[in-house]
């Protein structure tokens, strides 16, 4: 089941598997997923939490920590499997070519460290460029998404940054290297609904300029609406649905896609009753 079908994909997800090992036996976290991004193009991953979402994107980035493991699939960035690939060469294409941009900023920024010096350091990570190269580079990265006065705010940590602004110095961050895929998962879901969209605005903006692909997980179907080239719904590891995103939205053919969009508020009257979701492990995958 392809997200997107492309000739030549940047990204090409191969019937993922990534299990963890319990006491009360095996949880499929990602069964048998796959998709494609062509470069350039916008795929959203959506569902509801525990679904499989964050996981899947874990499993591309090789950042799957112990019970869990790739079991089965192929990752195929560029035509390369990154599951053959050994860790030091899959620390180069982290932050590189592949960037991650998480819910939660202060799991990329350390608390203790001057933005100045975190961005310049992940510049470093991957380029041999001087200090004042660097340090104008993260100065650029920080003017582009918005954030005022970057050369003074450079020199601030992050405690001195409200949550959006924060959230805007990790994108900063993921696209200081000018990466050839971006993954975000659920970047915008602690944010006001203003600082949501201009965020959004923000990363349209710079993947049309660049020329990234991105793949945005969400459980908000109306954030990816106006994002997204082409979605994927996952439900209990699996995906369901996928296809452009105006013929998953204007004519779902799944019931539990259906169902997602019969939660939404804003497809509802004040004072209608939403539709509720039944329990994971109900009704199966469908």
């Amino acid at each position: 089941m392809n997200g997107q079908p492309d000739a030549s994909p940047l990204l090409a997800v191969e019937g993922l598997q990534t299990h963890f090992t319990t006491r009360a036996g095996i949880v499929r976290a990602v069964d048998g997923v796959s998709f494609s991004i062509a470069p350039g193009g916008v795929l959203g991953l959506v569902g509801e939490s525990g679904s499989g979402k964050s996981m899947t994107a874990y499993s591309i980035m090789r950042l799957v920590d112990a019970p869990g493991r790739i079991v089965a699939g192929r990752i195929l960035f560029k035509g390369h499997d990154l599951l053959t690939l050994g860790a030091e060469p899959m620390r180069r294409l982290r932050g590189d070519r592949i960037a991650m941009i998480f819910q939660d900023p202060m799991m990329t920024l350390n608390p203790v460290l001057r933005i100045d010096t975190q961005m310049t350091e992940a510049i470093h990570a991957h380029r041999s460029v001087s200090r004042e190269q660097a340090l104008e580079e993260a100065r650029a990265a920080l003017d582009r998404v918005g954030i005022p006065s970057p050369a003074q705010r450079l020199r601030s940590y992050p405690h001195q940054f409200s949550g959006g602004m924060r959230q805007r110095v990790a994108i900063a961050i993921a696209m200081l290297n000018k990466p050839d895929l971006i993954i975000c998962d659920e970047p915008t879901t602690a944010l006001d609904v203003t600082t949501q969209a201009q965020i959004l605005g923000e990363m349209q903006a710079l993947c049309h300029e660049s020329g990234a692909a991105l793949l945005w997980i969400t459980h908000d179907l109306a954030v990816v609406a106006g994002l997204a080239d082409h979605l994927c719904v996952m439900r209990n590891g699996r995906i369901v649905e996928s296809g452009t995103t105006e013929s998953v939205l204007l004519d779902p053919q799944h019931a539990y896609t259906r169902q997602l969009l019969d939660a939404t508020p804003s497809r509802h009257r004040p004072g209608e009753r939403l539709s509720a979701q039944p329990a994971l492990g109900e009704g199966g995958n469908g």
